[in-house]
């Protein structure tokens, strides 16, 4: 399974009253990672978008194990999986120095330019099965 590993550095902005990072910022950095795991394959979003595709976020879950704060480094780890025959779900961890913070998911309904939902056009269904292992099955005798 392809994982794509992004760095980000928290910036002021980013922070909130207490000196960390606002709780928010955990889905624009899952983001970020996506749109470079995209790129990881040669294809943008503004590219797909461009081909009448869209993946608008329908679900997005976040668990928080460690408080993040101004200037870290941070890596965003990103990886997919198929959640349906129209729903894409990208897994997400951020860490810094090896300490796990942030864990969690989106899931993206595979939408036309009128907003109607539809499956992966072949295209992108080749181009997503390309990061995707699939479990062997067990050897049968």
């Amino acid at each position: 399974m392809r994982i794509v590993e992004t760095q980000v550095r928290v910036i002021y902005a980013d922070t909130d009253a207490m000196g960390q990072a606002y709780y928010g910022n955990a889905l624009k950095w899952f983001e970020a990672g996506r749109a470079e795991w995209f790129r990881s394959l040669g294809m943008s979003y503004r590219e797909l978008e461009a081909k009448g595709i869209y993946l608008p976020v329908v679900e997005a879950h976040s668990f928080y194990r460690k408080p993040i704060f101004y200037d870290d480094l941070i890596i965003v780890a990103t990886r997919f999986q198929f959640a349906g025959p129209a729903r894409l779900r990208f897994d997400c961890s951020i860490r810094r120095e090896g300490d796990t913070l942030a864990e969690g998911y989106t899931v993206h309904a595979c939408v036309d330019r009128e907003r109607r939902g539809l499956r992966p056009p072949e295209f992108l269904r080749e181009l997503l099965e390309t990061a995707t292992v699939r479990p062997l099955k067990p050897h049968q005798p």
